[in-house]
């Protein structure tokens, strides 16, 4: 069960029917997880947080100003305080502070991206948070902790948004960026060479990482979820486009 980092985009998502909302439905219908472990970066904590309850999750609406449609999606996933535990000892044995939390629902870089995948909440969720003021090694090592999910069969989701500037947006155009173009290809580049020594120097290494991740909170699920992969295969690109012409909807399975 290889893990994914995939772009959750705008609230929208959940009620559009487009070429990336159809790339998930795909994508879902060809994985069997027995659970799924998803990094969101739409909950910010000191501690990595992990959702711990067996019963039904609320469905956040953590955005504004949005139609009325993804207001009315529900996404009944139930949790798994099995699966949370599991997570939080890989953590503890690393040493990585863990804590757990029982009352909170999922946001919307979780049920948006799910609904589509998985539309049946069929299959439990467990939501862990992130922390952006973590540097990329620390974030990293996080994924690491976490690599024997994959062979228990548990899905890792790392959900972001590689290319998340929300000031440089240009509603309306359809051709990206070049700029933003150049970020995702140096990423992809050194991941696929295995290079964390770059990826964990981006700020000063990749072209334009100040444009592209003026905050991190969108982008460090990559690195969770790339640290969690295997060191010997090389990541995959799986979805690539742009909406904006500068939102990134690269996604990677590793």
């Amino acid at each position: 069960m290889k893990p994914l980092f995939l772009a959750h985009g705008s609230p929208m998502l959940a009620v559009e029917q487009n070429a990336y909302s159809q790339f998930l439905q795909q994508i879902g219908a060809s994985l069997k997880p027995d659970a799924i472990v998803i990094f969101t970066a739409h909950w910010e904590t000191e501690a990595v947080t992990i959702s711990s309850k067996d019963d039904e999750y609320e469905t956040i609406y953590d955005f504004y100003g949005f139609p009325d449609e993804p207001y009315q999606v529900k996404y009944p996933a139930k949790g798994s305080t099995k699966v949370a535990e599991l997570v939080g000892r890989l953590l503890s044995e690393q040493h990585i502070p863990v804590a757990y939390d029982t009352s909170r629902g999922l946001d919307h870089g979780s049920w948006t991206m799910l609904k589509h995948m998985f539309p049946k909440a069929d299959v439990p969720v467990v939501q862990v948070s992130v922390n952006p003021d973590r540097t990329a090694a620390e974030q990293y090592r996080i994924g690491e902790a976490l690599r024997s999910l994959s062979t228990q069969n548990i899905l890792l989701i790392g959900s972001g948004v590689t290319v998340h500037n929300l000031r440089a947006v240009k509603w309306g155009q359809q051709e990206p960026e070049s700029w933003a173009v150049e970020f995702d290809d140096w990423l992809i580049e050194n991941m696929n060479n295995h290079d964390t020594n770059s990826l964990f120097q981006y700020e000063e290494k990749a072209p334009h990482a100040k444009m592209a991740v003026p905050r991190a909170e969108h982008f460090v699920p990559l690195y969770i979820a790339l640290g969690s992969g295997s060191p010997c295969e090389t990541p995959k690109v799986i979805y690539r486009s742009y909406e904006f012409g500068t939102l990134s909807y690269l996604s990677m399975q590793f």
